[in-house]
């Protein structure tokens, strides 16, 4: 190797070194992930005791729960579940064998999917192919009582699974003991973003889940959301780096929305900001709310709009890619070009005002008025400030063009 050679290898290491391992404020990135499950939960002590009441006398034979879990993105569903399985599986240490199997929907949209990965759950050698439903359904019953053991199956995103192939599998599963003998095989929690859940099942699933099992978790208040950053700083970071008042300001950010994703990327960023500039403490400055927002969009937000609520907000969106904001007016215009191009029929206005107010309500727009520029009163202006219009007019019309086709 030349000297030249061990030259450039030596500043490549210190590259490394400055940028990627200098370790200046960050010890662990672990629990700066969204998969990272606290040891306690911050802010959500009531749900886990209602979570908790679902499951009255689990710690039997032949018992078992039933849960539906419903909540906008970031207020803690998925977190919410594991921990509550994890602390489950301890308390019921010696008394009763929980195994707890958590499918991501999203990622396994498919009965055959889902079914596949509770056996793999339960046997890591169960052969991929050349079962029917029933019969891994029926494999995954004898596997839980031969192991004298009861399943806690968390379906997670499961109106991706609903949307795609309906809800049989999840009334199955309702049933897997009927005419067997033994019970209590299996406790089911269902999480969804979508707050019309429970529309979309038949009244047979409705019954068999209990409408008194439904779970809504709100938002997070801003001092729940102080309480996660500090939580998540404390598990990751140098004891000092942050201070009480950029803890705070993130928990500000982060409250118009009340999710804690943003609260979480909005430390990381500062997190990273602080390290890029050779600093061992996060400043006040190293907040800041830009570009944030679009990291903690899920297409499952725009998926559960109803047709009329995209085509309004692709209209929108198509106006933002050029310019900051739109009036409500040039907005109802460029849903009406849009229903036009697509073929669908208009809606009135006041239909029209209403989808307008649920896209604010779920933190896709933003809205202020103010004194309109033509004649008197004052009209509305729409903005995205944390969103990528872009990408969100490319998805919806994706959509609408494979239906044309």
């Amino acid at each position: 190797m030349s000297k030249n050679d061990v030259s450039t290898t030596s500043v490549m290491a210190d590259y490394i070194v400055d940028r990627i391992g200098a370790g200046k404020v960050l010890l662990d990135r672990v629990p700066l992930s969204f998969d990272w499950t606290p040891p306690e939960l911050v802010g959500r002590d009531p749900e886990l005791s209602e979570l908790a009441s679902m499951f009255l006398g689990i710690g039997s034979d032949g018992v078992s729960g039933r849960a539906v879990i419903m909540g906008q993105v970031g207020t803690g569903k998925t977190v919410l579940t594991k921990r509550f399985g994890e602390d489950l599986t301890r308390a019921l240490d010696g008394k009763r064998r929980i195994v707890v199997s958590h499918v991501n929907c999203r990622n396994h949209p498919s009965t055959s999917q889902v079914l596949q990965q509770i056996a793999i759950s339960l046997d890591s050698r169960h052969p991929e192919r050349g079962f029917s439903s029933g019969e891994i359904i029926q494999s995954i019953r004898r596997n839980i009582r031969s192991r004298r053991g009861h399943l806690l199956l968390v379906l997670d995103e499961v109106d991706v699974l609903i949307r795609r192939d309906s809800h049989d599998l999840i009334y199955k599963l309702l049933r897997i003991d009927e005419g067997q003998e033994g019970h209590g095989s299996l406790s089911l929690v269902l999480v969804s973003q979508d707050s019309n859940l429970l529309e979309q099942m038949e009244p047979a699933i409705i019954s068999r889940l209990g409408e008194s099992n439904v779970l809504r978790l709100r938002p997070y208040s801003a001092e729940a959301l102080v309480g996660i950053a500090r939580q998540r700083y404390e598990a990751s970071c140098r004891s000092g780096s942050f201070s009480g008042e950029v803890l705070e300001k993130i928990g500000r950010f982060s409250a118009e929305t009340g999710d804690a994703r943003l609260a979480i990327e909005l430390l990381e960023a500062a997190v990273r900001r602080a390290e890029e500039a050779g600093r061992g403490e996060v400043l006040l400055e190293d907040v800041t709310p830009s570009t944030i927002r679009t990291a903690s969009l899920e297409p499952s937000q725009i998926d559960v709009l109803s047709d009329h609520q995209k085509l309004v907000l692709l209209g929108i969106c198509r106006r933002l890619r050029k310019e900051e904001e739109v009036s409500s007016g040039d907005a109802r215009k460029l849903y009406e070009l849009v229903c036009e191009e697509f073929e669908f029929k208009t809606r009135s206005y006041t239909t029209f005002w209403k989808h307008l107010k649920t896209l604010e309500k779920q933190g896709l727009v933003e809205t202020r008025s103010a004194n309109s520029t033509v004649g008197r009163g004052r009209t509305q202006y729409i903005t995205m400030t944390n969103i990528a219009p872009a990408g969100i007019a490319s998805r919806v019309e994706k959509e609408f063009a494979k239906r044309q086709k």
